[in-house]
């Protein structure tokens, strides 16, 4: 597991980079998001947990302007963004890097890169896609290959790398983990380790609450498109309706894992 970042508590000084009020989202006649409030704070890593179905994809593009909002706000430091178009969204300063990956296997690694950036000026292209292969160097040496023939972790840094091209101030992180063996699960969490040290802000949303929650400094659970529960990321590592949901540890498990510990101890 990657190693947790100390949490810092949440400011009650400084505005949220991120609101969410009473957010509601429908997939034709059927509501995917209800009343969901949240917020995250600049320099954090805010982490969205919960089971499959649970709408925390909904949400992501619902944020990034892909899902279109039906009630409730959402506001990108202190403005709201209304019925604001994803493309103008990324020139607020959000990305979004989606779930699955989702990048374009008949261009070129560096051709994939540069699309991320075409909000930007022509000179900042160029020193951030330096920057990117010096943040991912697994992509420097097949900057010209297709992107179809990278590794499943290859194309998944390829699209961080993409996204984070726009210069964002909000990077949202749709299951970055998905379908990578453990090794390189490891890695990619690592990359967003960084980036968080770095002072990205960043929303989350992960299956795998082993990773997400001890790099979170707020945490959310979502469950049949609702807000369930929020508190410090390593706080609820510890919850014991988060340990039983999603960390697959029940009461009995917990039971004797304390006891392991107490034998240890000894």
């Amino acid at each position: 597991m990657t190693q947790p970042i100390p949490n810092v508590s949440r400011p009650t000084d400084v505005q949220p980079l991120l609101r969410l009020r009473g957010v509601d989202s429908w997939y034709g006649h059927i509501q995917c998001l209800h009343g969901v409030s949240m917020e995250v704070m600049p320099g954090q890593l805010v982490a969205l947990v919960g089971s499959n179905g649970a709408g925390k994809t909904t949400l992501l593009k619902t944020i990034s302007g892909l899902q279109p909002l039906r009630g409730g706000s959402i506001e990108l430091d202190g403005q709201t963004l209304g019925k604001l178009p994803a493309h103008r969204r990324v020139g607020r300063g959000i990305a979004h890097c989606p779930e699955g990956r989702c990048v374009f296997g008949d261009l070129s690694v560096d051709e994939n890169l540069r699309l991320g950036g075409q909000t930007r000026p022509k000179a900042e292209v160029e020193r951030e896609l330096e920057r990117m292969y010096q943040l991912f160097p697994a992509l420097a040496n097949r900057r010209k290959e297709h992107a179809g023939l990278l590794s499943g972790g290859q194309q998944q840094m390829l699209a961080i790398g993409r996204a984070l091209m726009s210069q964002p101030r909000l990077l949202l992180l749709d299951e970055p983990s998905m379908g990578l063996a453990p090794l390189i699960v490891e890695e990619v969490f690592s990359i967003i380790a960084n980036l968080r040290r770095d002072g990205m802000t960043i929303l989350l949303v992960e299956q795998n609450a082993h990773e997400a929650l001890p790099l979170a400094d707020w945490a959310y659970v979502l469950e049949s498109g609702r807000i369930v529960h929020e508190g410090r990321g390593a706080a609820l590592m510890d919850d014991p309706m988060v340990r039983a949901a999603y960390l697959g540890l029940g009461a009995d498990e917990d039971a004797l894992c304390a006891d392991e510990q107490l034998l240890e101890e000894a």
